[in-house]
């Protein structure tokens, strides 16, 4: 079910990009309001074309699809209610790394000094 409406939605997504890319721009309406030449702010709306309604369609069954998949994948449940009792209730691993007991340490060494350069004799 859940990849049939994901197929299903991937094509109404591919269908509402071609559609909306098919139409024509209705920008010159509102440049032509601030011209002066325009009796509406927005332009005329005539009768919705064949293209209009294919957009209204494809954007709401999109719509119903993004719920639907929204829906249908919640409801299967997390891995933690997935995973049988038995694995639940094992104990936590111990953390990784040598523990040191008290004869197990290594003894720390004592940094050395760093050799001088040899000094010149100042009696010249």
């Amino acid at each position: 079910m859940i990849i049939f409406l994901t197929v299903i939605h991937i094509v109404v997504c591919l269908f509402l990009i071609a559609v909306v890319l098919l139409q024509s721009g209705k920008g010159a309406e509102m440049g032509a309001a601030f011209g002066g030449s325009s009796q509406t702010l927005f332009g005329s709306r005539g009768a919705s074309s064949f293209l209009s309604k294919m957009t209204t369609v494809a954007a709401v069954v999109f719509m119903v699809t993004s719920l639907t998949l929204a829906v249908v994948t919640t409801r299967g449940g997390s891995v933690i209610q997935k995973t049988p009792a038995s694995q639940q209730q094992q104990s936590v691993p111990p953390a990784s790394g040598p523990i040191q007991t008290p004869q197990q340490q290594v003894p720390q060494t004592q940094p050395q000094e760093a050799p001088q350069a040899p000094q010149q004799n100042p009696s010249k």
